[in-house]
């Protein structure tokens, strides 16, 4: 007799109801702070968040909801947030700035507060490196006067002509390229400027010894001797307390005199009012200079205005297509990763995880950290806990006495799936604040949000 023909049949799986799209909890808050397209986060977030753009330029003109509910933050670099900013936010647990410097946040401040803050430092490196290239050769062989000199309607009928016009163009092969700061942009910089015959030379004193037998290049253990070294100087480090007008007068009498200076990492390494000096008086040749210490550059004001080869463009060597939707997605999936797990340990960039963890984060003889962080910024849902959001204006250590446990919780209520759109915010939703008559700015604006 076939046994299988005696085997009751097994029953065919019925699903009780529908699988809801995202968190069935309150979902989290996500706001742009200075900005308004959302278009490229709003994929990546908008089954686990809502994002709501707040385009704003400081923390002033943020609206109340967003100060009160957001726990994520994404933020270019045009609003800086300062501890007294910081404060203002109620339930912010990540800040991811989207790019590499973090120099406009309070990262000590924001990890005292509870604010995990975090960078996309992999993105652009080669549309860095390939304008920093850029601005060598053009200081090197002149080719942006040249072709404002053609474009102005210079006629060259001659070599004399083309003498007088190109004056100052120099061979590079042979030539010394000092790097400050060998990271993967100045890394990527020293690769390419071998290929153009550069003897590269680099002072960084953060890196370990032997890499520069890797990359085959040669390096110098003082800024001194970096400078007295190079033909050329490019700046490939960050801006922090200790490096603040790195170039002043007092390093450039150091340089070579002629040498060239190239400045694509932050503005403020370098001191306008001695470099101005500098290109007038001829000891240094030409700069230029992608960043600048007071941004949007205005070529008509400052120290800098009248000077003589000086090449200026506008804080955009990070950009190309590929590069801007590849650092948006890398954010975006920063703040994703801080929905999902826990915090810091689930990210990737986190730029203050000393600050955020505090004394005694590290167990003695240990490198793993304390469960001191809430799991996610959803309420611990998609891990199963339920530990409460850390406010971000408690600097005391979490409670764990207000700790909800699985079983005390209550259950999750299903929520519909959200809509792929744009969803404007109900104006009773988000109550409008009246402005001081003494202030004469207009009143906040709603954030606009998408899901």
């Amino acid at each position: 007799m076939d046994k299988r023909k005696m085997m009751p049949k097994r029953p065919r799986f019925e699903p009780r109801g529908p699988i809801s799209n995202g968190p069935m909890q309150s979902r989290p808050l996500v706001a742009l702070l200075d900005g308004r397209d959302c278009s490229i986060e709003m994929p990546i977030l908008k089954d686990v968040a809502t994002v709501a753009f707040c385009d704003a330029q400081s923390t002033s003109e943020i609206h109340e909801k967003v100060l009160n509910e957001a726990v994520g933050a994404l933020m270019w670099h045009t609003i800086i947030l300062t501890k007294e900013d910081l404060e203002k936010f109620k339930t912010l647990r990540i800040i991811v700035r989207i790019g590499s410097g973090v120099d406009n946040i309070d990262v000590k401040a924001a990890g005292e507060l509870g604010i995990a803050v975090c960078n996309v430092p992999g993105y652009g490196v080669e549309e860095v490196a390939d304008t920093t290239m850029c601005l060598i050769l053009n200081l090197y062989r002149r080719t942006y006067w040249l072709a404002n000199m053609v474009r102005d309607g210079k006629k060259f009928t001659g070599p004399e002509q083309v003498r007088e016009a190109a004056a100052g163009c120099a061979r590079i092969r042979g030539d010394t390229l000092g790097i400050v700061g060998l990271g993967r942009i100045g890394s990527a910089v020293a690769l390419r400027a071998k290929a153009f015959g550069f003897n590269v030379i680099f002072y960084d004193p953060y890196l370990p010894d032997g890499i520069e037998k890797s990359l085959g290049l040669t390096r110098v253990y003082t800024l001194q001797d970096l400078l007295f070294q190079s033909d050329c100087v490019s700046l490939h480090c960050t801006l922090n307390e200790h490096n603040h007008h790195l170039i002043n007068e007092f390093t450039i009498k150091q340089m070579r005199p002629g040498a060239f200076l190239v400045n694509t990492a932050r503005g403020g390494l370098v001191d306008d009012d001695a470099l101005a000096q500098a290109l007038k008086q001829g000891r240094i040749r030409a700069a230029a200079l992608d960043v600048h210490e007071n941004e949007p550059y205005n070529v008509f004001t400052g120290p800098l205005k009248e000077c003589p080869n000086l090449l200026c463009t506008p804080h955009a060597a990070f950009y190309s297509d590929a590069s801007a939707t590849e650092l948006r997605e890398m954010a975006a999936s920063e703040i994703r990763r801080a929905i999902m797990g826990r915090i810091p340990e689930c990210l990737r960039n986190c730029v203050n995880k000393e600050y955020f963890m505090g004394p005694g984060a590290y167990p003695e003889g240990t490198g793993n950290y304390t469960s001191v962080s809430p799991a996610g910024v959803n309420g611990g849902y998609y891990q199963g806990g339920a530990l409460p959001v850390q406010q971000a204006h408690s600097t005391t250590p979490h409670d764990s006495s207000l700790t909800v446990t699985p079983s005390a919780a209550a259950p999750p209520t299903p929520q519909p799936a959200p809509p792929v759109g744009p969803v404007p915010v109900p104006p009773h939703a988000i109550p409008m604040s009246t402005p001081d008559p003494a202030n004469h700015h207009a009143p906040k604006p709603e954030p606009s949000e998408v899901h």
